[in-house]
């Protein structure tokens, strides 16, 4: 089991993409400035898609020209096409994170064309990309699609295959719908492991059936050392309908700090960012902050 946790924040993107109150920007700025400053080594500020699709996200490239860029810290975005990759290059993101899904049909709910097209948008995107930006890209609906149901391991290795075979060494599976089993983790995530060693996979979980935390504890014994939650609990995909929030990183946080895994991050100063944005967005998916309310 790892001894170090990679924590990437993906609450300003996936957290916030959803609400219906508009956070103004300034806000937004503040907000991901305090996460920055609890010690998060990377942080998914935004996402360049259309203001119809995700109006809360429009302001995407004001919020990177805004925050502070600590040394150190990555700022990733994400984009779904070529219409959003030069403005995010404008912005000056230091990751690119491209996103597909496993199930064909998500995928064209999601991103309206089917899986093989999406591949080849990917494609063309990397070659527009400097050769010394980073990038990853995030595998939807591993664990199971809301269309579809189950999806088949070998649909999720050929995906893996073809991504790697255009140059993509770090992927994020990830649990859209929130139905992920311990054992389903541990197993999927052991075996793309050994097929593929030298890729860097992580999780994104999200907590609709209140397992999301046992399935990181799958995760670490299966050897996966970086993954995506959210502070506030906060999150869900439009088109994955009944998916809850993402993992609260302070739930997680807490409990790795009392296995003795260490992240880097100060769970005190998160926890206060947490309170602070769920007082501003009215929401809140975190039972270490209920828990704390009720502590005197």
């Amino acid at each position: 089991m790892p001894r170090a946790v990679r924590l990437v924040e993906v609450a300003p993107r996936d957290g916030w993409q959803s609400l219906v109150d508009y956070i103004p920007t300034e806000i937004k700025v503040e907000l991901i400035d305090d996460l920055a400053d609890c010690g998060f080594k990377e942080i998914e500020i935004s996402s360049f898609v259309s203001p119809k699709a995700i109006p809360q996200l429009k302001d995407a490239g004001a919020v990177f020209r805004a925050i502070k860029r600590q040394p150190g810290l990555i700022t990733a975005a994400l984009v779904p096409n070529l219409r959003g990759l030069e403005p995010a290059l404008a912005a000056g993101v230091d990751k690119i994170v491209f996103f597909i899904s496993a199930s064909n049909t998500h995928n064209r709910k999601n991103l309206g064309c089917a899986q093989k097209e999406t591949l080849l948008e990917i494609q063309t995107m990397q070659q527009h990309l400097p050769d010394n930006l980073a990038r990853r890209v995030s595998i939807s609906n591993v664990f199971g699609c809301p269309y579809e149901g189950d999806i088949a391991f070998a649909a999720v290795v050929e995906l893996v295959e073809s991504l790697i075979g255009i140059g993509l060494l770090e992927i994020t599976l990830c649990d859209t719908l929130g139905v992920a089993t311990p054992d389903q983790v541990y197993n999927v995530s052991a075996r793309l492991q050994e097929l593929w060693p030298k890729v860097d996979f992580g999780l994104h979980l999200h907590d609709s059936c209140g397992r999301a935390l046992a399935c990181v504890i799958a995760g670490l014994q299966a050897g996966i050392d970086r993954y995506d939650t959210a502070a506030g609990g906060l999150g869900g995909c439009p088109y994955a309908p009944g998916a809850a929030g993402n993992l609260a990183t302070e739930d997680l946080l807490f409990c790795l700090e009392r296995m003795g895994i260490k992240t880097g991050i100060d769970s005190q100063a998160l926890l206060a960012v947490a309170r602070r944005q769920a007082r501003i967005t009215r929401s809140s998916g975190s039972h270490m902050l209920a828990f704390t309310a009720g502590c005197k």
